[in-house]
């Protein structure tokens, strides 16, 4: 068989092509070359990529077996997710990797504005010896003023304690005790521009971000405050902080990003209290090597089938280890569920029940929804695109659980209302210490048979001669049966096949028709 094939569309380190091993094809490509970018896309399962190959809807559709886009850094602004979740292509990041080295940056360029290092630097060696014009300020005692305490701020909060500093926050989305974890102490933004000697900006850049440091923000600061933006340009707005600067109401700011990239102009060039830097946040040897092996480790997760908890586009959340075997009984009790039911259900409820409830299975939902849509619709059905389905097909999916599992030690149901009021149901759990997947429960019928790649589902009025019926019939097919069982409630009956190839439609109605069966399923497992 051949590999799985990954481009590397932009430069990494070598530690990421030693982390993505040998199992892959790895090629390269210019990914700012557009037309080169979108015939190297032609066929490749994975694409790895920095921030200067543009990932968007035209890319995605060129790309007819891509499977995962892998960012190596944070931000996602190159990447069209929506477009990626709609294929059911899965988009990775790091976003840890580089929020040491952009934490540092962050305190960098306020040191440098605190003590004009960088005019200073200019000065001196174009002849100029200017001691009194480049004096400065300490930062013992100052008021900085954090801007978004996520993991970036509140490291930039835990080093500039230990400065002296008073440090506050403003982020409507965390707690006092965590700000407390960090040296910090939460405020509105208001009073975080009124009080604050510096201010640095740690946020994501969304609607509601944009332009949050502007005309409005700047008319409440200190003349003497210093502003800080290594987060995403954008957020402070520079034609307003440039004009603040020039009245002399901000006395000098550090800037790393900029609403356009790359760009040479800006009003905030003029001023030499303004240290700039061209986006460098991330640009450490150590951030780089970081962002390219968690992105390489995440695609071999991926194009191996295996869901990525920290995926942008998937959400599933941390998976315990407990938890993992049971994703593949869950999605193939969503498959034998479809069989059965012969159509999606409204409601589909995921019912867990013991020793498993201990920990978070609410992944489940997730994957139960990946095999329920596997045989319904054209496309490939992954955890990215699964819940799309879903909602395109009014498809509500619950969780419900309990530690007691009655009979088993664990065991999980899909229970599924159909539109027309029609509950469906099955029911499997895993055995032994090879873990093996059962089917435990059909609509209420106790069975327990191995889940195999090809089984028969059949229910009928119970009577002598019907197993001996379909034996016949299977073996003048000569198709073997690996493995049987029969449930009885009442009159009625359901038997159960596990047969060793698939069954062709003409065989199946010839089965039903015989054997007067009410409900007769193939239900073809096989990848």
């Amino acid at each position: 068989m051949s590999k799985p094939v990954v481009l590397i569309a932009e430069e990494l380190s070598p530690a990421t092509i030693e982390a993505l091993g040998p199992d892959f094809e790895v090629r390269s490509c210019d990914g700012a070359n557009r037309s080169e970018l979108l015939l190297a896309l032609a066929d490749v399962d994975a694409v790895l990529i920095r921030s200067a190959t543009k990932m968007n809807a035209e890319a995605i559709a060129a790309a007819k077996q891509l499977k995962v886009i892998a960012r190596a850094g944070v931000g996602l602004d190159n990447v069209d997710v929506q477009s990626a979740t709609q294929a059911g292509v899965m988009v990775v990041n790091a976003p840890t990797s580089n929020i040491t080295s952009a934490a540092e940056l962050a305190i960098g360029l306020l040191l440098a504005t605190a003590r004009n290092i960088a005019p200073a630097n200019q000065a001196l060696k174009a002849g100029a010896w200017k001691r009194s014009k480049y004096s400065g300020v300490e930062l013992l005692d100052k008021t900085v003023g954090v801007v978004g305490l996520g993991r970036i701020g509140g490291l930039v909060a835990e080093r500039l304690k230990g400065f002296g500093m008073k440090v506050i926050a403003y982020d409507p989305y965390a707690s006092p005790a965590k700000a407390g974890l960090v040296g910090a102490q939460l405020v509105g933004l208001d009073e975080l521009l009124a009080q604050s000697d510096f201010i640095t900006v740690h946020l994501p850049k969304t609607p509601e971000t944009l332009g949050l440091i502007g005309e409005d923000a700047l008319s409440k600061v200190k003349p003497s405050v210093r502003i800080i933006n290594a987060a995403r340009g954008g957020i402070v707005d520079e034609a307003a902080l440039a004009k603040a600067i020039s009245e002399g109401r901000v006395a000098g700011a550090g800037i790393d990003v900029f609403v356009t990239e790359p760009t040479t102009e800006s009003p905030l060039f003029e001023h030499e209290s303004v240290v700039v830097t061209p986006h460098l946040g991330a640009s450490t040897d150590e951030a780089q090597e970081k962002a390219g092996v968690a992105v390489a480790k995440s695609v071999r997760l991926a194009l191996g089938g295996e869901l990525v908890p920290d995926a942008v586009n998937v959400s599933s959340g941390f998976i315990a280890e407990e938890v993992r075997p049971g994703i593949s009984l869950v999605e193939k009790l969503g498959r034998v569920f479809t069989a059965v039911a012969g159509t999606v259900p409204a409601q589909l409820d995921v019912d867990v029940r013991g020793e498993i409830t201990q920990h978070d299975v609410s992944v489940w939902k997730l994957v139960a929804l990946k095999g329920v849509f596997t045989d319904v619709v054209s496309d490939a059905v992954t955890y990215v695109n699964a819940p799309v389905f879903a909602e395109q097909h009014g498809c509500v999916v619950r969780l419900v659980t309990d530690p007691d599992a009655g009979d088993f030690r664990n065991v999980t149901t899909l229970r599924g209302t159909l539109s027309d009021g029609t509950v469906v149901s099955v029911s499997g759990t895993l055995t032994g210490p090879k873990m093996v997947e059962k089917l435990v429960g059909i609509n209420g019928y106790d069975i327990e048979v191995p889940l195999t790649d090809h089984m028969l589902v059949f229910e009928y009025s119970d009577r002598p001669g019907v197993i001996g019926s379909i034996g016949r019939i299977l073996g003048e097919a000569n198709i073997n049966i690996g493995a049987m069982q029969v449930s009885r409630r009442g009159d009625q009956a359901i038997g159960v096949l596990n047969v060793d190839s698939s069954l062709p439609p003409a065989l199946g109605t010839e089965i039903a028709t015989l054997v007067s069966a009410t409900t007769f399923t193939a239900v073809d497992l096989q990848e």
